[in-house]
């Protein structure tokens, strides 16, 4: 199962090193995306771009950054692929050259009509290199580019035909246009330099990182251009009930970012407390699995009063198991990321906070790390509920026969299964109240099978990998 991915993107009144921040700010989402990484640059309209597979640090050196130069406008991306394997023409951003210009995109999110789009495309002679569902996105921007006299407007058709997730960037060559899916499925947030500059990032901690003040999120439908005018928007989209995805707060964000006005380390804390109030047990000790687990573990501890325990020390220099691509790495991964601190859970009754189980090989090692290390009990809870359907709309699930909760048809035998003396998962009620007791409106398809839209066939992960029926008989 993979993350979605992280967009970033800055507009400056003056020349300056924009790729330089644009890199901080993607080192900033690296957990997004540890796939592949690149940086688009414009400078009077002339654009350069360096991009390539791996984390952040291993793409962009000093000498990669000095010749993106400087400019006014830039964007950057870090990748997991959900639709689109690993080929190099997939990694973003996006650069294409048209009659009218050039542009960069950056995409986070999911199409679930990319086929549809990609097939109209194709068969009016469109050619495609890459298989992600972005490069959908940029041929329908430029077809309504040459029939319009501004990119936003273009951007504006563009989203009355896409259907799906996605908060992009779109870098011309005096413009950063920054649009969110009217159901606001991936978070999208804009903040302003002391000098000016406007940033655009999926999450506010990146802002941070490059001494942005965040100044909101952008909305779900809205088109935000920044440019010589200065900031304008674009509403005529807004308005449809909002559908974030609810695993923004449980897993997929920085705990120190705020999402649509709600700090997640204070959404994870509230998971832990309800989790203490719905599925209490006698225990010792309440550790937590790194690193977004740790604070769901400390809202169940002061929930419960069971006493909170650092119970592993994690290895920095590992990505997360989690998106590790084959099962053999993942469970490699899990032998090297994670060792217990055997002082806190010997002899011990443990709870166990996790974020989630989706094949449940991963707790099931380390389940049994904790009972090598002396744990007398183990009693597993999880600050989600169980993923039984596919994702549809940015994270690679793909797939029921690799989802635990759908294999096995109780919570009981699924502990057993992970080697838990017990195991319970949040419920889907609490998790609607994460962000408050209000319910903000979250996208739970993952968890009850309900989607904000209507998802057509062929949404498999390489569908554009596959011929197109028909496509060879058309006329």
């Amino acid at each position: 199962m993979h993350e979605e991915c992280g967009v970033f993107g800055i507009w400056s009144p003056v020349k300056k090193a924009v790729p330089r921040d644009v890199y901080l700010g993607l080192y900033a989402l690296q957990h997004r995306g540890q796939e592949s990484c690149g940086i688009a640059v414009s400078r009077d309209g002339v654009f350069r771009h360096f991009k390539g597979d791996g984390l952040v640090g291993e793409v962009f050196d000093r000498q990669a950054l000095d010749r993106l130069g400087d400019g006014n406008v830039a964007v950057g991306h870090v990748r997991y692929s959900t639709t689109g394997g690993k080929n190099h023409n997939n990694i973003q951003p996006i650069v294409i050259s048209h009659m009218k210009g050039n542009m960069a995109l950056c995409h986070n999110g999911n199409l679930v009509n990319a086929r549809a789009l990609r097939a109209r495309h194709e068969l009016s002679g469109g050619i495609f290199h890459g298989t992600a569902d972005t490069e959908t996105i940029v041929y329908t921007i430029v077809s309504e580019r040459l029939k319009v006299s501004a990119t936003e407007e273009a951007v504006f058709r563009t989203m009355q035909q896409l259907q799906g997730a996605y908060s992009c960037l779109l870098m011309t060559a005096t413009k950063l246009i920054a649009f969110r899916d009217p159901n606001g499925f991936r978070p999208l947030c804009f903040g302003q330099m002391p000098d000016g500059t406007w940033v655009v990032s999926s999450e506010s901690c990146a802002l941070d990182a490059v001494g942005a003040k965040l100044v909101r999120d952008i909305l779900p439908g809205e088109i935000v251009i920044f440019g010589k005018e200065g900031m304008t928007t674009d509403r005529r989209l807004c308005g449809r009930p909002r559908s974030i995805c609810v695993f923004e707060y449980i897993y997929f964000a920085r705990p120190d970012s705020v999402i649509e006005g709600v700090s997640v380390h204070l959404a994870r804390l509230r998971a832990g407390r309800f989790l203490a109030q719905e599925d209490p047990v006698d225990a010792d000790v309440v550790i937590g699995v790194p690193d977004s687990g740790i604070d769901a573990a400390l809202g169940y501890a002061r929930e419960s009063g069971i006493p909170y325990g650092v119970g592993f020390l994690k290895n920095k220099y590992i990505g997360r198991s989690f998106i590790a691509p084959s099962q053999d790495m993942r469970e490699t991964a899990v032998k090297i990321k994670l060792n217990v601190i055997a002082e806190t859970v010997r002899g011990k009754r443990v709870v166990l906070i996790d974020d989630s189980i989706v094949r449940g090989t991963t707790s099931e090692r380390i389940v049994r790390l904790l009972r090598e290390a002396g744990a007398k009990e183990v009693h597993m809870r999880v600050s989600s509920p169980p993923f039984r359907c596919p994702c549809f709309f940015g994270t690679d699930v793909d797939s029921r026969e690799n989802l635990i909760a759908c294999r096995l048809h109780s919570v009981s035998e699924i502990a057993e299964e992970i080697g838990a003396d017990s195991l319970a998962y949040l419920t889907v009620e609490a998790a609607h109240r994460l962000a408050g007791d209000e319910d903000r409106g979250f996208c739970d398809g993952c968890f009850t099978g309900r989607y904000p839209i209507d998802i057509p066939e062929d949404q498999g992960k390489s569908r554009f990998e596959q011929p197109i029926p028909g496509a060879a008989d058309a006329p």
